[in-house]
């Protein structure tokens, strides 16, 4: 199957980290913001964020949730990662430090 242009940047469309969050917000913005709050971390770190954020929210549904956007968005290259003992952990891209180098324009 191919997409589209309109498509493909629909569906590869770098991701936005919700400004605050959102018990009636999507569940993949729930999971970003959920990241963005713990910087890095695997798929039960993402799960014990959003418990937090959700105290009535749990469950195995939610795991498996979790695992497999976490992972679809990894696969896509719109979330970051590396393997660590057997363990995936997960990151934004986000940059935390500014650029200390310079440019020659000449």
């Amino acid at each position: 199957m191919s997409l589209t242009d309109e498509e493909f940047r629909e569906e590869y469309k770098p991701l936005q980290v919700p400004a605050h969050f959102d018990a009636a917000d999507t569940q993949q913005n729930k999971m970003i913001f959920a990241l963005a709050e713990i910087g890095e971390g695997s798929a039960e770190d993402v799960i014990a964020a959003l418990e937090k954020l959700e105290p009535n929210v749990t469950g195995e549904q939610l795991k498996a949730l979790v695992h497999q956007t976490l992972r679809r968005l990894y696969d896509k290259g719109l979330l970051s990662g590396s393997e660590q003992n057997g363990v995936m952990r997960y990151n934004l891209h986000k940059m935390t430090q500014p650029n200390t180098g310079k440019t020659n324009p000449g």
